[in-house]
């Protein structure tokens, strides 16, 4: 997630999908593959004109020979450490996950379900408010997992709907009004926090996915659910300023991947001789570009190079006729 998620205070976690817990809790934990195997790439070109140059010099007649068997034991070594990583990152994360299990688990997960729908008593009223407190202190214990903090986010929106539906009934002298208030005020403390810090972690997550990916219509899609997970938080919290401005920055990525996909789907038509088809592709990015509220630089250059391309497209277009 962009940056502005960095204050727990004032930021947090959304999930817009629903899903199995087994689904839910699969978040990415590879390394962005396009920039581990460009450095990979890079160091075995090193090597390999290394070791040619190193052995050129011992009079060697086929260096190139054993330059390139060096290359390979740095190229093959690369691959291997980064799925060693991998694995254990991918063990750390399932130990993480059954302990959170293990802690929610003592839990029932719904209100609804630990306490009949008949009238909300003081001592109900108690044991829900204690029972959502151990629920958050649980989730607390392995902040870093987002499904732990949307489980009490989604007991606290339980809570706090049994209450506004029960708060018309209470009589003005009940002693029920104040604990229902007071216990009204606790949760909604609690609802915001883990909402937030959801929002936080499922948005950088997602974010994350989409630098990993080297396709950029899979990039696209994780950039938009990091889109759609902001505007779930918005709903309950729709002027919290952290949001908003990242909000703003990821649908700027959004803009800016849609008119790369664009553009690159024009080079390869334009190439094929389809340059009508181009031309359309080209002002269709130009549009993107051209309506957006964020007039960088980058954006520029890249609005006056479609403009360059579809000047050339119409250029040929015209000479043919």
């Amino acid at each position: 997630m962009p940056e502005h998620f960095s204050n727990h205070r004032s930021r947090g976690p959304v999930r817009i999908s629903g899903g199995s817990r087994e689904q839910r809790f699969r978040k990415p934990f590879w390394f962005p593959a396009s920039n581990y195997y460009a450095l990979t790439a890079a160091s075995t070109m090193g090597t390999f004109f290394l070791l040619w140059g190193m052995l050129q010099d011992t009079n060697n007649e086929t260096p190139w020979i054993d330059a390139g068997l060096g290359a390979s034991i740095v190229l093959g070594s690369a691959v291997f450490i980064r799925e060693i990583l991998l694995v254990r990152t991918r063990r750390r994360i399932r130990e993480a996950e059954r302990q959170l299990d293990r802690s929610l688990s003592a839990f029932p997960a719904s209100l609804i379900r630990g306490h009949d729908e008949s009238k909300l008593t003081l001592e109900k009223n108690a044991a829900l408010v204690r029972h959502i407190r151990k629920k958050s202190e649980a989730a607390k214990v392995l902040g870093r997992l987002p499904d732990g903090h949307r489980e009490v986010f989604d007991l606290c929106d339980e809570y706090l709907q049994m209450v506004a539906s029960e708060l018309p009934t209470v009589a003005a002298g009940s002693p029920r009004l104040a604990a229902f208030r007071n216990g009204n005020e606790v949760v909604r403390g609690y609802h915001r926090y883990h909402l937030m810090k959801w929002a936080e972690i499922e948005a950088k997550a997602l974010t994350h996915q989409a630098n990993s990916r080297d396709r950029i219509v899979e990039s696209l899609r994780a950039t938009q659910q990091a889109v759609d997970v902001v505007d779930f938080a918005l709903r309950y919290y729709p002027e919290e300023a952290e949001l908003l401005d990242s909000l703003d920055v990821l649908n700027h990525l959004v803009d800016s991947l849609k008119v790369k996909d664009l553009v690159e789907k024009a080079e390869r038509a334009a190439i094929k001789g389809n340059s009508k088809r181009a031309r359309n592709l080209y002002t269709d990015a130009l549009y993107i570009l051209d309506r957006s509220d964020r007039l960088t630089r980058e954006a520029g250059d890249a609005a006056e190079k479609i403009r360059s391309e579809i000047e050339k497209l119409d250029a040929l277009s015209a000479n043919a006729d």
